[in-house]
């Protein structure tokens, strides 16, 4: 089962990865349906083989909402998903700000248990920083999709937006690591 569950995962992440590609150039060959239904299977899997409740929900969630939009065979809403994932991920780096550890802290203790109060507060801002970008990124792409710009739309969803995080990704880590010494 284990490995399912990690199959499950790498499929998921690598179709949410090439998920602008697929829905761009897929839509005119195949339309709505065929792209909704793999993608509601692919949550499906997803909330049947994770663990936590929080995960499941959502998962479920992102389930209903394809198989919705192969119902009602919605073009225009397809171009959505991107942010939706984006709006999900800011949902889990904000309210992450509101627990004890946020989730930037979390993964800092795996390499660092003991760390120390300046850490804790630097982990937060960086928190904040991805909860920034991710609330661009949303602001952008919707612009992109209400301005119908749809090439663009699978150029920044599907590669700009991406690199974007590896800057910033990158760029913090060369930061913490020269700048920090951590």
């Amino acid at each position: 089962m284990p490995r399912l569950h990690a199959a499950v995962n790498a499929v998921l992440v690598l179709v949410s990865i090439l998920y602008p590609f697929i829905w761009y150039f897929g839509q005119q060959y195949t339309g709505v349906i065929p792209i909704a239904v793999l993608m509601a299977i692919i949550w499906l899997l997803r909330a049947l083989f994770s663990k936590k409740l929080l995960q499941k929900l959502l998962s479920a969630m992102l389930m209903f909402l394809f198989v919705l939009l192969a119902w009602l065979h919605s073009t225009a809403a397809m171009y959505w998903y991107p942010v939706m994932v984006s709006m999900l991920l800011l949902l889990v780096f904000a309210a992450s700000l509101f627990s004890r550890q946020s989730i930037i802290e979390r993964f800092a203790r795996l390499q660092h248990p003991d760390l120390p109060d300046t850490g804790v507060r630097y982990t937060r801002r960086v928190t904040q920083i991805w909860c920034g970008f991710f609330c661009m990124n949303i602001l952008f792409t919707s612009g992109l999709i209400l301005g119908k710009y749809w090439h663009a739309w699978a150029v920044y969803t599907g590669v700009i937006s991406y690199l974007l995080m590896g800057v910033l990704f990158g760029g913090e880590f060369l930061y913490r690591r020269f700048r920090l010494k951590i």
